[in-house]
């Protein structure tokens, strides 16, 4: 650990309440974040949010369906359903008891995409995940109607898009919705979205709602095939947290719990999208502070003090759940390809008698990798497994590329796959460098942070800046969900002058947690900064790729030759 790591000091906490009497009485707050991989459930005291109580999860994976990034319909109840069990399960086999009741219920998931419904509820189109790249000419036409970035993955560009395609479902829509919007109107029957996840469907202006100058521009545009409607018509009501967002249903809770064991009535926090979990997180949702959240995408979210002075193309403007301004640079691809690395190298330990868990390959690379050279010796990892639109691919193909002179080690390989986690990301944070905007704290989670000292000593050398990573660095998102439904709980039950959400991070959830910040090393920061010039360089040889290889097609010719 670098010279500048340092342990915040743990605060004194009342005594803790036993976790069986709590969850036998209904006192926990319940967080499920639909992620990429795996969609992850976590229960918390809700009187003390920092306390996880119980865990589970369920995994699944997107599907390229006919050029379109999806999930089926049906695995998002079966994996919901997985993965309350699991927690279930936890609850029962750390403390003794089921798992009854809730005091409050949270959902999150990934942003943006397209689900679209008829008037009856029914899905027209299957989901259209974040990671279709497919909406350019209505994007770039929208950025130019709104006077905003309006990014290819947003609900709003995949609803235009089909507009500009004329697709015969457009006719027959009545809503438009985000994964975790729909998980709570299924739960709850409120057609509800926080506004964190909201500010990822359409821009929201500074009173916490759909911009009212930008709608009204976009019905004029859209007049045509809106039929005398709004946009925001399509659009499901924007909830800051804490707001009333409904409670869990007695058809939410079977749908959730099959075996009938939950019972309705638990509070219901407004739906959120995975940003705005990882800011709740890491404890990053006040100006001057920000946070990387790493998993299948990587994202660096930074909260405003004053708007950016220009339009850029590689910047998101979202919003933290409370409402407050946020600059959103997202890359579509993260850690996924490190992770198939993972799984090549834990396959060969496997095949030369020596298995190994995932955590312990992981942990073993991830090791690795800090004796590899700064600049990873010459070697170049790319880990686009879809468009990447900051480095301006439409569609991605994952390289691991080198000269006949690079110094081809198994530390120089990992630490260019680690490089490469980040390298996209540093490309859109030098925007907001430049537009100089102030940042104070830097946090980062997510699963590749869990090997203490490494993800985290990387990045702070990538972004050149002192990184902080929490005890809950490995919780992620489902705990943030969590937290967010303890905060919507209280906040209810407050008569008046309830805690604002910085407040009360800091107060109730943040007071005592450890945390360690480590500064960047010279030495990583000039590392990195050679393999980010050699990166950019090789963006010639990733765009041949996706020019000359084309998906499925070396499999097809296989295939044919078979």
């Amino acid at each position: 650990m670098s010279a500048g790591a340092h342990t915040a000091a743990a605060a004194e906490r009342p005594e803790a309440r036993d976790a069986a009497s709590v969850l036998a009485a209904g006192g926990g707050a319940l967080g499920i974040e639909l992620g990429s991989t795996r969609i992850k459930a976590c229960v918390v005291d809700a009187a003390d949010p920092s306390r996880v109580l119980a865990v589970g999860s369920s995994e699944w994976q997107n599907e390229l369906v006919d050029g379109v990034w999806t999930y089926a319909a049906d695995a998002v109840w079966s994996g919901l359903q997985a993965a309350y069990a699991d927690l279930a399960a936890d609850v029962h086999r750390r403390h003794g008891v089921a798992l009854t009741g809730l005091a409050a219920v949270g959902v999150s998931a990934m942003m943006h995409g397209y689900l679209a419904f008829d008037e009856s509820g029914g899905l027209l189109v299957p989901f259209r995940t974040w990671r279709n790249t497919s909406t350019g000419p209505a994007a770039a036409e929208l950025t130019d109607l709104l006077g905003v970035n309006i990014p290819l993955r947003w609900s709003i560009a995949h609803l235009h898009q089909a507009i500009l395609d004329d697709e015969p479902h457009v006719g027959r829509l009545s809503s438009i919705n985000t994964l975790a919007g729909w998980v709570h109107h299924r739960l709850t029957g409120r057609f509800v979205l926080g506004v964190g996840d909201a500010s990822g469907m359409f821009p929201i202006d500074a009173h916490g709602d759909y911009d009212r100058d930008r709608v009204a521009a976009y019905d004029a545009c859209a007049a045509s095939v809106l039929g005398g409607r709004s946009v925001t018509d399509l659009l499901p009501a924007v909830l800051p947290a804490g707001a009333d967002a409904g409670r869990l249903t007695a058809d939410g809770a079977a749908l959730l719990d099959p075996t009938g064991a939950l019972r309705p009535g638990a509070v219901a926090a407004p739906p959120e999208g995975d940003a705005g979990t990882g800011m709740v997180a890491t404890n990053a949702v006040a100006p001057r502070t920000g946070n990387v959240s790493a998993g299948t995408s990587i994202f660096a979210m930074v909260v405003l003090e004053q708007p950016l002075a220009r339009v850029h193309t590689e910047i998101d403007l979202v919003t933290t759940p409370a409402g407050d301004p946020v600059a959103m640079v997202h890359c579509n691809n993260g850690a996924s390809e490190l992770a198939a690395w993972a799984s090549l190298f834990g396959a060969f330990a496997a095949a030369a008698g020596t298995p190994m868990p995932t955590d312990a390959v992981f942990e073993t690379l991830l090791g690795a990798a800090l004796s590899g050279a700064p600049d990873a010796g010459g070697l170049l990892a790319y880990n686009h497994l879809s468009g990447e639109p900051i480095a301006g691919l439409d569609e991605g193909r994952p390289l691991f590329v080198r000269t006949p002179d690079a110094d081809f080690t198994l530390a120089n390989t990992m630490r260019a796959h680690v490089h490469g986690v980040f390298a996209t990301l540093a490309m859109g944070m030098q925007t907001l460098a430049d537009e100089g905007v102030a940042l104070d704290e830097l946090f980062a989670h997510g699963g590749i942070f869990r090997t203490a000292g490494v993800a985290q000593r990387l990045l702070a050398g990538a972004l050149d800046a002192p990184v902080t990573v929490g005890d809950t660095a490995g919780e992620g998102g489902a705990w943030g969900m969590a937290v967010l439904a303890a905060y919507a709980a209280a906040a209810q039950a407050a008569s008046a002058d309830r805690a604002g959400l910085a407040d009360y991070l800091r107060d109730r959830v943040f007071a005592g947690a450890a945390s360690v910040t480590v500064a960047p090393d010279p030495a990583d920061v000039a590392g990195f900064a050679r393999y980010l010039s050699h990166y950019r360089a090789g963006l010639a040889v990733e765009a041949a790729a996706v020019t000359a290889l084309r998906t499925g097609g070396i499999r097809s010719s296989i295939e044919g030759t078979a």
